[in-house]
């Protein structure tokens, strides 16, 4: 598959909202759509789909993902925060992502958490699992050409695609259930205290 670099460049890994990206001052509701709009916009699958709404928003503030916003106006921590529940809404459910983050949210409230420092750990990852990933889809359709080449069949191209989209989901589904393992341990250690 030829086009697979194409492919990754086409992904936008390394489009994160930085801590730079984030002002020192609080921003009203429509100044953070227009942040994430503009950091997450090549992202999109769908050109018409908005990245954040103020549904989603309002949505993240009711159901308690995000400590109570005051004056309207969403701080730093706020916009660290709504950055994560972006990132996690891909697999988890809202519940579990209120379950994964509602110890940082707390400890956000009380002052007893850096959460520039977490985050910055979360950007590092990131970036080190993208790297791992360029190189692991790359493997992976080498894999999967060679697997379709032994078929000897006329529609390689078409095969060898599906041969990887089912590989990619595979791990994916793997990766999910371990997500979903350990937010599960949370709720559990949560129970128990």
């Amino acid at each position: 598959m030829e086009n697979i670099k194409h492919l990754i460049d086409q992904l936008g890994l390394e489009n994160h909202i930085i801590l730079e990206d984030i002002p020192n001052i609080d921003l009203y509701m429509d100044q953070v759509i227009q942040l994430f709009e503009s950091k997450y916009n090549s992202t999109k699958r769908d050109p018409g789909v908005k990245v954040l709404t103020k549904t989603m928003i309002n949505n993240y503030a009711k159901g308690k993902l995000l400590f109570p916003i005051k004056n309207k106006k969403y701080s730093k921590e706020h916009l660290i925060l709504i950055s994560l529940i972006y990132q996690l809404k891909g697999v988890l459910s809202i519940n579990d992502i209120k379950s994964t983050l509602d110890g940082i949210n707390k400890k956000v409230e009380e002052g007893d958490m850096d959460l520039d420092y977490f985050y910055s750990s979360y950007l590092d990852l990131s970036q080190k699992n993208a790297q791992q990933f360029k190189d692991d889809i790359q493997l992976k359709a080498v894999e999967a050409s060679d697997k379709v080449k032994k078929m000897e069949d006329n529609d390689a191209d078409y095969l060898e695609k599906v041969l990887l989209i089912s590989s990619l989901v595979n791990i994916s589904n793997l990766y999910k259930r371990a997500a979903e393992r350990l937010v599960d341990q949370i709720v559990h250690e949560k129970k128990d205290d």
